[in-house]
């Protein structure tokens, strides 16, 4: 059975989802022509949860998010399909209406900071330049609704700290400063592109902490994009698998990690390096991910899989519905009823 992503959003949540993409295909011109990206992405954000996007480099969930904040050039490439936010078609809108949508409705927050503050400038000042561009308020009420986000973000002494300018801030907190960016017109949706990646280990688990609590006391949904299936572990309440630029896998993140039901899946959990046993070998699925030019026609994950047979290359893999369970899951696999596949032990 193929999957009908408005049904199984009706199954989740009575409520519209705050994201809602639908046959999301991203293109760009290349020497070649026209080259397809991500091909027919189906992925829904319930009101209030955190869902996550995981897979190698190379996997599409970069664009995808980028897709989704309106962030791609129109002059190199083509979105179709449809993305809702909040209720709201984003496909197709100007560049000025994206504009109002961005910071509003939905913001985004980047693996490295520190590119996307404006060195020129203090961070309090680039708070609440954010401020009046979407709510309109005179400098002193912008500067103070700067100041107060700072100190819901974590920054000790927020007054003074909104003064200084982004190279006196540690990556953690410039990080912080994008959190409070991202966050200050309240926003229904986040989407942290990899937030933590650029971090060590302590300061990583401190920004997860602030986003969970942010999460909370803002009331937004997340999209969480990464490579490290422990963060989404502890951040997400679902995930969506992407290989290749398509989602091979969708379900809650207990049931994927205990039980799961692709293959490639299976490979990301099995290089999840051992830490009841150091000296175990490190594990890693052969190959890498394609370049778009080089999709098979049928399982893209094919000639990395194990558990490929003929059948694999008979056509195109759609994603559809596990019937056989009660959580609302979707693989992309035609030997999905057949294969055993081992997942984490609790």
């Amino acid at each position: 059975m193929r999957i009908n992503v408005d049904q199984l959003m009706s199954a989740r949540t009575e409520t519209e989802p705050v994201l809602h993409m639908k046959g999301l295909s991203v293109d760009f011109i290349t020497d070649n022509g026209w080259m397809r990206v991500v091909d027919g992405i189906d992925l829904s954000i319930p009101t209030g949860s955190i869902v996550g996007v995981v897979g190698e480099s190379g996997s599409g969930k970069t664009v995808t998010s980028l897709a989704a904040m309106g962030l791609l050039p129109s002059s190199t490439s083509r979105v179709s399909g449809s993305i809702r936010v909040a209720g709201r078609e984003l496909v197709g809108l100007t560049d000025r209406e994206l504009a109002d949508v961005r910071g509003t409705e939905v913001s985004m927050i980047f693996q490295e900071p520190r590119r996307s503050l404006d060195p020129a400038f203090s961070v309090g000042s680039q708070i609440a330049e954010v401020v009046r561009r979407h709510d309109r308020v005179g400098r002193t009420a912008a500067w103070a609704r700067a100041v107060a986000m700072l100190d819901a973000v974590g920054i000790d002494n927020a007054a003074t700290r909104a003064h200084a300018y982004p190279h006196e801030f540690s990556g953690g907190m410039c990080q912080r400063v994008m959190l409070a960016i991202a966050m200050v017109c309240k926003p229904k949706l986040l989407i942290a592109d990899e937030p933590t990646t650029a971090l060590d280990v302590t300061v990583q688990a401190q920004m997860l902490d602030l986003m969970r609590e942010v999460q909370q006391q803002f009331d937004v949904s997340i999209l969480f994009i990464t490579h490290d299936l422990g963060v989404v572990a502890q951040m997400c309440d679902s995930v969506n698998v992407m290989y290749a630029g398509q989602v091979i896998e969708s379900a809650p993140v207990r049931d994927l990690f205990l039980s799961p039901q692709h293959p490639y899946t299976q490979g990301l959990l099995d290089a999840i390096p051992d830490h009841r046993d150091r000296s175990a070998p490190l594990k890693a699925i052969p190959g890498a991910v394609p370049a778009p030019w080089d999709w098979p026609q049928s399982c893209r994950f094919a000639p990395r899989c194990p558990h490929s047979g003929p059948e694999c290359e008979a056509e195109t893999i759609p994603l559809e519905e596990i019937a056989s369970t009660e959580s609302v899951r979707a693989v992309r696999c035609v030997r999905a009823n057949d294969l055993v596949l081992e997942g984490i032990t609790e």
